[in-house]
């Protein structure tokens, strides 16, 4: 996976919209659902190309999984932009 997957997941404003939800904490796909006029296999497929762009993780516990934002692809993503002006984010 490399910045084009990053790219292209972050292309999609619901997949924008999912990576902005998961900021508050872990959601399971139901809690996720409610946020959204989609179906459960839209949403599925939103996150399964989120999980390959390395963008969120999932873990399951019990019966349910729980997906997580996943920083650091975005804090390369952003070490790299500010490098295009010299900068490290990091050091920002």
């Amino acid at each position: 996976m490399g910045f084009q997957d990053s790219f292209k997941a972050l292309s999609d404003p619901t997949r924008r919209e999912i990576l902005t939800l998961l900021r508050a904490g872990p959601l399971t796909v139901g809690e996720l659902l409610e946020h959204f006029s989609i179906t459960g296999a839209s949403l599925s497929h939103h996150l399964s190309i989120l999980r390959h762009a390395g963008l969120i993780d999932d873990e399951k516990k019990g019966k349910y999984i729980f997906y997580t934002l996943n920083t650091t692809v975005l804090d390369d993503i952003l070490n790299w932009m500010m490098s295009l002006k010299g900068k490290n984010y990091e050091e920002s």
